[in-house]
């Protein structure tokens, strides 16, 4: 069985492909096995600093692979198949190092639940973001009801979801859910949006993550210790007295993630 998720490490940057341009890279089963497997090699990779997310062939990702899901019997086995597939998604949530979705083509259905799920998003002009889910009687799964809500007004999230909207970049960028509009490559603006992260300060960037995506379950007290303990952690850090050096030395600091 061929591989339908490419690997590899390049300049610090660790890069997960999806790889069935043929099916517009639809997710399947083993799509999330591979992606799964290779967003847990970058993580635990000390010389990967981010993470890229991209696909091959005309689009980013169609979403989920109709030809498996028809075999799919039963309550049990959809809801089985549900909880594997979300899987995905959360893993690209809950690693400590940044994801950036580099979007072309269509991100459609589950593949804008992926695009979301990354913590920034580097779109081609030309791209859309397809909610499809209410062409098969379906709603928006693999998180993107929570994710898409968390950046839209509750009425309008609505309206997108019900009517199967599709969202250019342009749109989809005067909402806040774009970081870049790709001029060129795509793949050359992610790389190039992911220097700050690459050449940043890697405790720092784990935590702000973390912090910035749970920050809606936890009220403001908690909200604030969580902060400051984590603060007085950093504090002590080789990065935080590298920064202060450069600073005072007048030069960029060189973060070691330590």
């Amino acid at each position: 069985m061929s591989s339908v998720v490419e690997s590899k490490v390049e300049n610090q940057i660790g890069h997960l492909i999806l790889n069935r341009p043929e099916k517009l890279n639809a997710i399947s089963r083993q799509v999330v096995e591979e992606a799964i497997a290779c967003l847990d090699e970058h993580t635990e990779n000390p010389n990967v600093k981010a993470i890229i997310l991209s696909g091959n062939g005309r689009s980013f990702c169609a979403g989920g692979d109709i030809e498996t899901m028809k075999y799919i019997s039963g309550t049990a086995e959809a809801a089985e198949w549900m909880d594997f597939v979300t899987g995905l998604t959360k893993k690209i949530m809950d690693i400590d190092k940044y994801v950036i979705a580099a979007v072309h083509g269509f991100a459609a259905g589950a593949g804008f639940s992926l695009s979301l799920a990354a913590d920034f998003i580097v779109a081609e002009k030309d791209a859309k973001f397809a909610l499809s889910f209410s062409n098969i009687g379906l709603i928006p799964d693999l998180g993107l009801i929570k994710t898409l809500s968390e950046r839209l007004s509750p009425n309008l999230a609505k309206e997108w979801i019900s009517s199967g909207k599709i969202i250019t970049t342009e749109e989809a960028a005067s909402f806040g859910l774009i970081n870049r509009i790709a001029k060129g490559g795509v793949m050359e603006e992610a790389i190039e949006f992911a220097d700050f992260i690459v050449n940043g300060p890697g405790l720092a960037n784990k935590y702000v993550k973390y912090l910035v995506n749970h920050v809606g379950t936890l009220d403001k007290d908690t909200a604030f210790k969580q902060e400051s303990l984590i603060q007085a952690l950093l504090l002590q850090t080789k990065d935080h007295q590298e920064g202060v050096t450069a600073f005072y030395e007048k030069r960029k600091p060189t973060f070691l993630g330590k």
